[in-house]
């Protein structure tokens, strides 16, 4: 099975057949998976819905229907350029999802993923004592906004915020553009080219949020050639890891209202960002898959 075939298999006529094809394919190929989907079952139904237009929260309903001829060709090409030359699943369908949101992904952005996303929809900012009171945010900083997926989840949050979404690169603006355009919000976001705070002057934020790159050196080299497929600069940051985020922690106060804060991704970079600011009062938020790689800090200990 593992040999590329011109056409499917005449066995291959359910969208469940698709599925478990794509499954045993997947492992046959060691392919790799964290870019919007973490295990070959979960993919598996991601790649081969998307591909016919079906709704991937209704998966159990379109399981037994049968495939046209041009369907099955079409599916059957897709897991096969996935597998043999390991292109992630989101670039071929263009398409990606955060809290179940989807977002227009290609080449030109990493492959949206956050747990900012899990926590911004979470009880923090809607529980009895949230980090911050989402009516009372009237402008948010997204910093490194890729695909301006943050920005655009950070919008539906907080209904009453104008939204600042900066990125560096000019190629990943013009897919934030897109998706912008695509949920309406061209008049609650700005998109703005730039390195981090330099495009917004001295705007002041009651809320920043940032998935900044994030990944050491000697990850960047051990990467799997599925994650080669992203831009390059939009995962790497220095030899540890946190050049950005230092950055973003000696530049934010200066960018934020006196009861605001900073909503921060660093990865696996936490001990050594506490051993290099030891005085600063880090709160660090988990997730269902995350422990320690994300944090809040208000202005106020940021100012010291």
């Amino acid at each position: 099975m593992a040999t590329a075939r011109n056409s499917p298999p005449r066995e291959l006529e359910t969208v469940l057949d698709f599925v478990r094809y794509a499954v045993t394919r997947y492992h046959e190929g060691k392919v790799a998976f964290g870019q919007g989907t973490d295990d070959p079952v979960e993919e598996a139904i991601f790649i081969v819905f998307e591909a016919l237009g079906l709704p991937i929260n209704r998966v159990d309903s379109f399981l037994p229907a049968r495939l046209t001829a041009d369907e099955r060709r079409r599916v059957f090409a897709l897991i096969d350029k996935r597998v043999r030359k390991r292109i992630p699943a989101a670039y071929l369908v263009n398409r990606a999802y955060l809290q179940g949101i989807p977002f227009y992904v290609d080449e030109r952005v990493i492959v949206p993923r956050s747990y900012i996303a899990e926590l911004l929809f979470g009880d923090l900012f809607s529980g009895e004592a949230p980090l911050i009171d989402p009516a009372s945010v009237t402008r948010v900083l997204d910093l490194c906004t890729g695909s301006g997926c943050l920005a655009i989840l950070a919008a539906h949050i907080f209904p009453n915020a104008q939204v600042d979404a900066v990125e560096i690169s000019k190629e990943a603006l013009q897919v934030a553009a897109i998706n912008v355009a695509d949920h309406g919000l061209k008049d609650r976001i700005t998109l703005l080219k730039g390195d981090l705070f330099k495009p917004v002057g001295d705007a002041v934020y009651d809320l920043i949020i940032s998935n900044p790159p994030y990944v050491d050196a000697r990850a960047v080299a051990a990467l799997p050639k599925e994650f080669t497929y992203e831009p390059r600069g939009a995962l790497a940051a220095g030899r540890d890891g946190l050049d950005i985020v230092r950055r973003i922690l000696t530049e934010a106060p200066a960018h934020l209202s006196p009861d605001g804060g900073l909503l921060c991704e660093i990865g696996r970079g936490r001990k050594l960002l506490e051993q290099a600011y030891p005085e600063m009062d880090f709160l660090w938020l988990d997730t269902a898959e995350s422990t320690g790689e994300v944090f809040w800090i208000t202005a106020a200990a940021l100012q010291g």
